[in-house]
This record gives structure tokens, sequence and C-alpha cells, in this order.
């Protein structure tokens, strides 16, 4: 929401996006204190309205929005309007001249017949910042194609580095728990927005921002595309290991797994220590990483047994002693029961303006100066339509009857 204190406060959002990839880089504008006004059909609204169950229960006890749709529309403003219909069309670049940014998720060139498209909404505002989310981008031969998260996840490289190695058991390509390809495009969108944002503070203009699913699946391929394109081979599915750090991978124990990340030469000496196999770490084969790589199937193998003598908890106590990283592998009630993340306040609740409680997890960001103000809940369904037509255009609870009475608006 817009606190007065926020970072981008002042600034003003058309989010006519769904999903998750446009909420989720709208709901951190959000976050920042700009003021987002979620464009939604009457009658329908975001499709995740219903991606449940869980569903949040209205005071009546009836199901209301889903948990998914509750995820990433914190801090906006829903405003109900029939995009294909001629007055709320108008309605919509008429809000569009007063924002600085706007974002959209639909297909190739899908705004375009009802004037919503960049080109047409530029004349109106030069400085505004529009950005497009879609599968593939604005150009290339899959353009004009629908992209989602799964089949991008597959298409970009991911599913081939996730998953038990090919001969063991469970072995399949594996796609990530949540919607990875999303979550990344909504950040590089928002990442791109704030760049734009401080050109125009420089220059007075705005501008285009294309970003595509399948572009920020690549970007974050990171090391395992610098792996192929240097070295020419295709990474594979490793399960939970590294394919450049030994050892950095899960370990049964006494009592269930744990993760170490033994990143050093000098942690993999104390870490062959405490196993009592304190030898290893001087054996040539072991002793730097690169060898620890290069003989991983026979390295791991020795390490194996002797992780087992100890319950996770135990491990813990004493590799963090020396130092070497390692954790256990939580489920999400024990995350959100874990002291860090208490901690750090990770948890959030929200109270609609009906009483009803609305649970939430916060922005990672911390500001020093501009502390993020969680001061309104997800939207209900058109709970911004009178308030933001009257303060942003100046019509009258009798315009907006009107409009509502003619199907324009809901």
């Amino acid at each position: 929401m817009s606190a007065v204190n926020g970072a981008l406060h002042g600034l003003k959002v058309i989010d006519l996006s769904r999903v998750l990839a446009g909420p989720w880089a709208t709901q951190i504008l959000a976050d920042f204190g700009a003021q987002v006004i979620k464009i939604e059909k009457p009658g329908e609204g975001d499709d995740t309205r219903g991606w449940g169950p869980p569903f949040l229960r209205n005071p009546d006890g009836k199901p209301g929005d889903a948990a998914y749709f509750l995820s990433c529309n914190r801090g906006k403003w829903s405003v109900a309007i029939d995009m294909a219909s001629p007055e709320g069309q108008k309605l919509i670049r008429a809000l569009a001249a007063k924002s600085d940014i706007v974002i959209e998720n639909f297909k190739v060139g899908g705004l375009k017949k009802y004037g919503l498209d960049y080109e047409s909404l530029k004349p109106v505002n030069p400085r505004m910042i529009y950005c497009s989310l879609t599968g593939f981008g604005q150009n290339g031969p899959y353009a004009q194609r629908a992209g989602y998260d799964f089949m991008i996840q597959g298409m970009g490289g991911i599913m081939s580095i996730t998953g038990q190695p090919d001969g063991t058991p469970g072995a399949e390509p594996m796609k990530v728990g949540v919607a990875f390809a999303d979550i990344f495009t909504g950040l590089y969108a928002t990442i791109g927005i704030l760049g734009a944002l401080h050109h125009r503070e420089r220059s007075g203009e705005g501008q285009y921002i294309d970003v595509a699913l399948l572009d920020s699946q690549v970007g974050v391929l990171a090391n395992q595309a610098l792996n192929y394109l240097v070295g020419g081979k295709a990474p594979t599915r490793l399960g939970n290991a590294h394919p450049n750090i030994v050892p950095y991978q899960t370990f049964a124990t006494k009592d269930g797994y744990i993760i170490m990340a033994v990143a050093t030469d000098r942690q993999f000496r104390e870490y062959c220590a405490i196993l009592g196999l304190a030898p290893l770490a001087d054996d040539e084969r072991f002793k730097l990483n690169r060898g620890r790589v290069e003989n991983r199937e026979t390295l791991i193998p020795l390490l194996v047994g002797p992780m087992k003598a100890r319950t996770t908890a135990e491990w813990v106590v004493a590799f963090e002693k020396a130092a070497i990283p390692c954790g256990p592998i939580n489920t999400i009630d024990q995350v959100f029961a874990n002291e860090q993340v208490l901690a750090r306040g990770l948890q959030i609740g929200l109270t609609r303006d009906d009483g009803v409680q609305v649970p939430g997890v916060a922005n990672p960001i911390l500001f020093s100066a501009t502390p993020i103000a969680y001061d309104k809940p997800p939207p209900r369904m058109g709970d911004g339509t009178e308030k933001i037509l009257a303060e942003v255009l100046g019509m009258s609870p009798a315009d907006v009857d009107a409009l509502r009475r003619n199907g324009s608006v809901g």
C-alpha cells in the first residue's frame, strides 16, 4: 500500500496482470509504498481467487479467496472494470494517463484491440513505464505462444538438472516446488521497472520493458549455464549434490537427513576430523575441491556410513562448533516455527475491514529509512472501485453508479 514513508510513495501503478508473475512484481511495488490499482473483470476477477483449496473463510463462513491469490496481491486496490467495453477502456486509459507504471501479462498484441497497448497509451503519458510479461517475449518464433511456469521450467532447462540422477530410484526430470519461473520473472520485472524509474528521473522519459518467462528461466541457470558454455558438456541431474562443490549435498543421519555445505578445503579438513576420517583430508584425491569433484563417486560412499552414526540435531551442534555450514530439512510448518524465522518477523497478519484475519509472508527486504508498512490486506473483489475512480478521476458516486448499471464497472 502507498505508505507515506515508503520508498516508492507517490507512485501510481496500473496492474493489468493476473495469476503470479505480474502480481508478484506489483505486490513488491505495493510493499515499497506505491499505490497499486489492480484492474479485474467484474464478476470474475483474477483467476487465482478460485485456485484452491485452501480458501480464506468469509464472515458468513463461506469460502472466500484462495490462498494462492492472497500470496501475491497484498497492498493493492481492486477496481472492477470491463476492459471489453468502450467505457471500460476509456476508464483504464484515463487511469493510465495519471499513472507512473503499467504492467500487463496478456498474450503478445492482446491489448492492442482495446487501445491499451504501449503504443496507444504512450502519447497520453510519455513518462509512463510500461512493462509486458509474456511466456516468450515480444519477438521470435514462439512469441505468439502462451507460456506457463511448468512448461517454461521444462523448456528453460531447470528440470533437466533437478531430480535424482538417471539409474537411481525415482529418477526423472523434476520441477521446482514453487512456480520458479513465474517468481523470477516477477523479480526481473520489478528490477527493470526500478531501473526505468531511475532513467526517467534523469531524462524525464518513460519506456517500454519486455520481460519473458523463458528468458528469466534461462537467466537464472547461472553457474549451470556457464558450466555448459565453458565446458561444452550439458549438466545433468545430481539429486541434491552440487555440480562444482563436494561434499555439498544431503546425507542420511540416525533419525533423518542433514544438508552439508562443505565449500572450502579448510571446512573439509574439519569435517573429516569430526567424522573420524582425518586421513581423507590428506588424500591427494580429496585434498582440494577440484579433486573431490573429480572423485565424487569414490569419496561420497566413504562418508555415508559415518554420517548415520548421530542424529541430525547432534550433527548440527558438532558442525556448527567447527563453523561448517549445515542444516536440517524443514517442513513448511517447521519453517514458520523456526526461531530465526520468528525473530525476523517473516509471518505477518493483516485484518480486513470485515474483521477477517489474513495471514501472509513478509517481504524479505528490510529498509532502515523507509520500512514496509503492511497496512492493506489483499483486496476483496472491487474493494477500490468507487475510491479509486473518485480520487484519481474525480468521479462522483452517481457517475460510478451509472457505469455500474451499464456493466462497465462492477
